[in-house]
C-alpha cells in the first residue's frame, strides 16, 4: 500500500489532489486559487479543507478571504460542538474545554480573526477579539495576548 502524502485528511482523494495542485501552482495565485476554491466547493464545510483554505488565503495575503474562511472554521466548530453564541455562556464552556483539540481550533481561529482585523485596519475589532482569547489563555497558547499588547502599546516618541 502506497502511502499518500497528506494522509490525516479525511476528504476524498480528488479533493486531495486539488490541494497538492494548489501547493504545486503557489508562484501561480490565480491557478493555485482556483484548485483551493474547487476543494472549498466540492466539501462545502469540511474542517481540513477550511483550514487549508485559510493558510492558503493568509499566505497569499488575501486577508478578506482569510478572514472569511477562519470566521466559517468558527462556525463549524460551533455547529458540530453545538457552542452557545452569546460570548458569556460561551466563555465557561471555552475554559473547562480548551484543552480540546475541537476547541483548540476554534480558539486559533478565533485568535486569527482577530490577528486578521489588525491587518485590516479594524483594531478595535481586533482588540476586543484578543481580549477575549486572553480570558480563556492563560498560557499565551494563542498568541492573542501579544496582539492585544501590540495593539494597545502606546506609541513611541521620535521626538527624542
Amino acid at each position: 500500500m502506497q502511502e499518500t502524502e497528506f494522509s490525516w485528511y479525511e476528504v476524498p482523494e480528488d479533493v486531495k489532489q486539488l490541494l497538492i495542485l494548489a501547493a504545486d501552482n503557489w508562484e501561480n495565485t490565480s491557478e493555485s486559487e482556483k484548485y483551493i476554491n474547487q476543494a472549498l466547493a466540492k466539501t462545502g464545510n469540511n474542517i481540513d479543507v477550511l483550514i487549508s483554505a485559510y493558510r492558503y488565503f493568509y499566505y497569499k495575503q488575501n486577508y478578506q478571504m482569510a478572514l472569511e474562511t477562519a470566521e466559517k472554521v468558527q462556525a463549524r466548530v460551533k455547529e458540530t460542538e453545538n457552542l452557545p453564541d452569546d460570548w458569556e455562556k460561551l466563555k465557561p464552556v471555552l475554559i473547562k474545554r480548551k484543552e480540546e483539540q475541537i476547541i483548540r481550533l476554534y480558539l486559533t481561529s478565533y485568535a486569527a480573526t482577530g490577528l486578521i482585523l489588525a491587518i485590516l485596519g479594524k483594531e478595535e475589532e481586533a482588540k476586543e477579539i484578543c481580549n477575549k482569547v486572553k480570558e480563556i489563555d492563560d498560557k499565551n497558547d494563542f498568541g492573542a495576548g501579544i496582539l492585544f499588547d501590540v495593539l494597545t502599546r502606546p506609541p513611541e516618541d521620535d521626538d527624542e
